[in-house]
């Protein structure tokens, strides 16, 4: 597919979704066309997903509807072989801290070795957001901590009947 410089993907694993997850994906959505969610099916850096790809898609799906051009779709591949099979021309992420910069630092360069028509993009984290990563959520959850304002409240739900101690 030939790319669109309106379409990017925010890649993730979204284990679960965040709210900081989605302030990057809502104001990539502001910057792009269409942006795709893309959720990595069996992510090599983790052992072992808490939710499902069919859960973690269906949290995103609902997590972004307000977004009217924002998709979901799952990929086991290169995320630049994604990229290029839907047609994006850029792949957006989010920053939170300088260990984020450093892996999205060597990625990037790896990312465009492979594929140096798709560009990379990154958004500091808003403030607000720019301690939430996923893992972290899910300890809070484990110990009975308040998450309730750092995920969507289905995915809220659904941790603490996962992880709730």
């Amino acid at each position: 597919m030939a790319s669109d410089p309106r379409t990017a993907i925010c890649p993730g694993t979204y284990d679960p979704i965040t709210y900081g997850h989605l302030d990057v994906i809502g104001r990539a959505s502001a910057m792009y066309d269409h942006v795709i969610v893309g959720i990595v099916n069996v992510p090599w850096r983790k052992t072992q997903t808490l939710f499902d790809t069919a859960e973690r898609v269906r949290f995103a799906e609902n997590a972004t509807r307000e977004f009217g051009n924002v998709s979901v779709a799952t990929f086991s591949n290169l995320l630049v072989d994604f990229a290029h099979e839907r047609g994006a021309m850029a792949v957006v992420k989010g920053l939170r801290a300088i260990s984020d910069f450093e892996y999205e630092f060597e990625m990037n360069h790896l990312n465009r070795r492979q594929a140096p028509d798709v560009e990379s993009v990154y958004l500091m984290a808003s403030p607000k957001y720019s301690f939430v990563r996923s893992s972290g959520v899910k300890e809070l959850a484990t110990f009975g901590g308040d998450i309730d304002d750092l995920v969507p409240a289905e995915v809220a739900k659904r941790l603490k009947e996962q992880l709730g101690r």
